[in-house]
């Protein structure tokens, strides 16, 4: 996989624009431990304050646990049939976009906390998630026969380390310009908030995919 190439921000954009293509470039270490980091707010409608959080970033986490508590709705309870469905041959299955959408917040993690750029990965976070992050045939083939909670561990071992770094940090440090990104002069914020838009493509596709199932 060529990822320099997969985060070229036209190219990029046009595979999350498309229903049954892949996006992404990433990879992961192992996580442990829990957050330890509860929100203030118990209602995730409501958008605001979390302890443990500067303001800015309390409303970046309080857009991030709503869009994962939409993911996590719309697949908790399928079946690994459903998670291994194929719509055509050019597809990618609803599990496959799941590990998927751990790859991409593992590549963010890697970008924004650690300052690493494209290629700059270790060998476990390419052993761990090359394969997820440019879906397609690899991923058809290899990402496939787990249930729900397999992928709902990895999607959730990676949001544990996310909330766990994004404590440490500051409004300023989320407002920080990277003048060197692909897309351009791009904050931690819009990184960021990206992750949480990709979710949101995704949820899409997966909505699509349940109701072709069968």
């Amino acid at each position: 996989m060529k990822s320099k190439n997969i985060f070229n921000r036209r190219g990029f954009l046009k595979k999350t624009a498309l229903l049954s293509v892949g996006t992404g470039s990433l990879m992961s270490l192992p996580f442990v431990g829990e957050a330890n980091i509860l929100p203030t707010q118990t209602n995730l409608n409501i958008f605001g304050p979390r302890e443990g959080y500067t303001p800015q970033i309390s409303y970046l986490v309080s857009m991030m646990d709503w869009m994962r508590m939409v993911i996590t709705s719309q697949v908790k309870n399928l079946s690994i049939e459903e998670l291994d469905y194929l719509h055509d041959d050019d597809a990618n299955t609803i599990g496959a976009m799941l590990m998927h959408l751990a790859a991409t917040e593992r590549f963010y993690q890697i970008n924004t906390f650690d300052g690493k750029r494209w290629g700059d990965w270790s060998d476990k976070d390419k052993q761990d998630w090359d394969v997820a992050s440019g879906l397609g045939v690899k991923a058809r083939k290899e990402i496939k026969g787990n249930d729900i909670s397999y992928y709902l561990e990895k999607i959730e071992t990676v949001r544990t380390f996310t909330l766990q770094e994004l404590a440490k940090r500051d409004d300023d440090w989320l407002l920080a310009v990277d003048n060197d990104f692909p897309w351009g002069p791009t904050n931690n914020l819009c990184k960021w908030f990206h992750v949480c838009e990709h979710e949101s493509n995704h949820n899409g596709q997966i909505k699509f995919l349940k109701s072709r199932v069968g």
